[in-house]
């Protein structure tokens, strides 16, 4: 079963909550920090462009959403080796954590359609 586009958004607002968190809760590294910082922002534009019952703009349609998180996902993993390299395992291990995550939302969203449509 797939979640619907308005849990989706609901999930990605909350996942932006925990990116603006994370770097104080964690204390994390200077360029982690400033790696979640950013990518909470992104995922929180994102999100309030989304063409979805959360979204504030409606410009992005919510499969070309769902593209972008597929990319992002992939992109974090790439990011993770990065910051394992300059700040260590713990920064690596994290964003592994973030890539898992967002292509596990991914894969359990239908983007076909937006409850929007109905």
């Amino acid at each position: 079963m797939k979640i619907n586009s308005k849990i989706h958004g609901i999930i990605d607002y909350l996942i932006v909550l925990v990116l603006l968190i994370l770097p104080s809760l964690l204390n994390l590294p200077e360029i982690t920090a400033i790696f979640t910082y950013t990518l909470g922002g992104i995922h929180l534009l994102l999100t309030l462009l989304t063409n979805f019952e959360v979204g504030l703009l409606k410009v992005i349609p919510f499969k070309i959403h769902g593209w972008i998180e597929l990319i992002v996902s992939i992109a974090l993993i790439a990011v993770a080796f990065y910051l394992g390299t300059i700040e260590g395992e713990f920064s690596r291990n994290l964003y592994f954590i973030l890539a898992a995550i967002v292509f596990f939302i991914w894969l359990i969203t239908d983007y076909q359609r937006s409850t929007l449509s109905k």
